[in-house]
């Protein structure tokens, strides 16, 4: 016999499980939505020191240059980042769509089109699945990313405060 014609909870599970999810992926895309926001925050602060610097060859304008290509690499992370979980969101909404044609096709006995809808729904939440994994990849890569931003900025500032504890007034390379 067949479990979705017996148990009527068979049928809240293909359709619950894509449901929560959705909601997996919305949040995680909610995050990375705010960090990109971040990213873009820190690209504009650093453009805006880089037009104060005046000289190409000031070694601090080298160094906010360099700064503002990894901030251009973090948004360009992100942005894929959040293409994949809404990528996600979208195959998690249309398995979730295509779960319940199917319950539609079990209740009228439409055997053929249950299958279809089965299959479609195993794809759509395939898509889902493989977007929130790339998304959170992506989130994991960036993250490294902005900890060597970071680990770069500290060393920075530690050269600075050597100098002015030695008296040195020459700038770093």
């Amino acid at each position: 016999m067949d479990p979705l014609l017996t148990n009527p909870f068979a049928v809240l599970t293909f359709v619950a499980a894509p449901a929560i999810l959705t909601n997996a992926s919305s949040v995680m895309a909610l995050g990375t939505t705010n960090r990109f926001a971040r990213a873009i925050d820190r690209a504009r602060g650093l453009s805006t020191q880089l037009e104060k610097l005046q000289k190409d060859n000031d070694p601090l304008a080298k160094r906010r240059a360099r700064q503002l290509e990894y901030a251009e690499r973090r948004a360009l992370l992100l942005v894929r980042a959040l293409t994949a979980f809404y990528t996600s969101v979208g195959g998690f909404a249309g398995a979730s769509f295509t779960s319940l044609l199917g319950a539609v096709f079990v209740i009228t006995q439409h055997d053929q089109f249950r299958f279809v809808a089965m299959m479609a729904a195993f794809l759509c939440g395939l898509v889902g699945v493989s977007g929130l994994l790339s998304g959170s990849a992506i989130l994991v890569w960036e993250t490294r990313m902005t900890l060597a931003i970071v680990s770069e900025e500290v060393e920075l500032l530690r050269e600075g405060q050597l100098r002015r504890e030695t008296g040195d007034n020459v700038p770093p390379p």
